[in-house]
């Protein structure tokens, strides 16, 4: 599954996936928030859903926001790839996002 095939209902939720992975070590770099502007245009949000994804570049999404257990279980693997490649965006891998990358895989299972 790619990015495309995403349900519209599940673009935004990746998004605050993608995000809390952005601010795992407290601070958004340049390149994560490309790397997230990058991944709206493909998802093709709607104006009110852009607006979120910037208001969650400035202060992350709520812990009950990223429920793992609410990602479908066909969609897990792709919300797991978007996240390493988040994880990865700035070429620094700290442990709080090493450690979330790995929380997120389990909780996946």
């Amino acid at each position: 599954m790619s990015l495309t095939d995403l349900p519209k209902e599940d673009r935004l939720k990746l998004m605050s996936f993608v995000c809390s992975f952005a601010w795992a070590d407290l601070e958004i770099q340049e390149t994560e928030r490309e790397m997230i502007r990058k991944l709206v245009k493909q998802l093709g949000l709607e104006a009110d859903e852009v607006d979120q994804v910037e208001a969650w570049l400035e202060v992350p999404p709520m812990a009950e926001e990223v429920d793992p257990q609410d990602i479908p279980y066909e969609h897990r693997q792709l919300f797991l790839n978007v996240a390493l490649q988040m994880v990865g965006a700035d070429g620094v891998i700290d442990s709080a996002e090493m450690e979330n990358l790995s929380l997120l895989e389990q909780l996946l299972r």
